[in-house]
């Protein structure tokens, strides 16, 4: 009898978790299908109204940054990171990039220092000003990276684009992909489900996302094109487990609760920021900080 309510309680339990996956499934489709307009839209409008939305999203994840590593809204790292950020914006919408990127460093050294003057119990005494610098600079490069990419010419749009065709669809292929065939896990101790599978059909899927919308635009050589898709395909999942490690570091599974199903704002775009500004630096390398979307799509 005892062996038969354990059974029982195990299933309930599996039931459950297989009910709370799939509630946390259509979240994650429902939001998704809100949001994803909305950041397309913004995109093809450019100008301010790109700018304010990439501002917000950084503003947010300072936040997030900040409760994560602190355990709450800390003025200290808050005020000159948003100062940082808002100072940014309107560098990039003046047409200033390097002005920018000045005021995220900027920003993020005050950060640290202003940290490391007060007592902050729930970081590392030895470490805390790194981590409340570190903020700023993520916040920061998840505002630089897609602002400066889209910019104010005619390819930013195509640019954005492809690193959103990129991203998205290896997220989606690694997700189903891995849930699919299984197999060994990637790197449990950070990330208890990522499997190896998973990553080479998130490869897959994000040469195959940007390579369309290359071909899709007629823009530049697909095989150069789908080799970069293919490093930013690597460096989102390699976003990915970086921010699980912050996580796990400090004990949290998600960064906030601000979108439904999907945590916060760090967990959604932890992949996108770090593909993001790789691709910026692409096409800063190839063609000038003044012309990155050309950089990046145009061989």
């Amino acid at each position: 009898m005892i062996t038969l309510n354990h059974r029982d309680t195990r299933t309930g339990g599996s039931n459950r978790r297989t009910g709370a996956g799939a509630r946390n499934l259509l979240l994650r489709f429902a939001s998704a299908v809100v949001l994803a307009p909305i950041v397309l839209a913004a995109a093809y409008a450019g100008g301010w109204y790109f700018l304010v939305l990439c501002g917000l999203g950084a503003g947010a994840i300072v936040w997030e940054w900040t409760r994560l590593v602190t355990g709450h809204s800390d003025p200290r790292i808050l005020v000159p990171g948003f100062v940082a950020l808002l100072a940014a914006l309107a560098c990039v919408g003046g047409n200033a990039p390097v002005a920018a990127a000045s005021a995220i460093a900027l920003g993020a050294v005050l950060a640290g220092v202003c940290a490391a003057l007060g007592p902050m119990s729930e970081l590392t005494n030895k470490y805390r000003g790194l981590w409340a610098a570190g903020g700023v600079v993520y916040a920061g490069v998840a505002f630089l990276g897609p602002a400066l990419l889209r910019g104010g010419n005619d390819l930013g749009f195509s640019a954005f684009l492809f690193l959103a065709a990129t991203v998205w669809m290896t997220d989606i292929c690694a997700y189903l992909v891995g849930r699919a065939v299984g197999g060994p896990l990637l790197w449990p101790q950070v990330s208890p489900h990522k499997t190896w599978a998973g990553v080479i059909g998130g490869l897959a899927g994000g040469v195959a996302g940007g390579t369309l919308v290359a071909y899709a635009g007629g823009t530049g050589s697909l095989a150069v094109v789908g080799v970069i898709a293919l490093l930013l395909s690597a460096l989102a999942q390699a976003g990915d487990l970086f921010e699980s490690a912050i996580k796990r570091h400090f004990g949290a599974k998600d960064a906030s609760q601000l979108i439904p199903g999907h945590g916060g704002l760090m967990d959604r775009l932890d992949g996108f920021l770090v593909a993001a500004a790789a691709a910026l630096v692409i096409g800063i390398l190839h063609h000038g900080a003044y012309a990155p979307a050309r950089g990046l799509l145009v061989w």
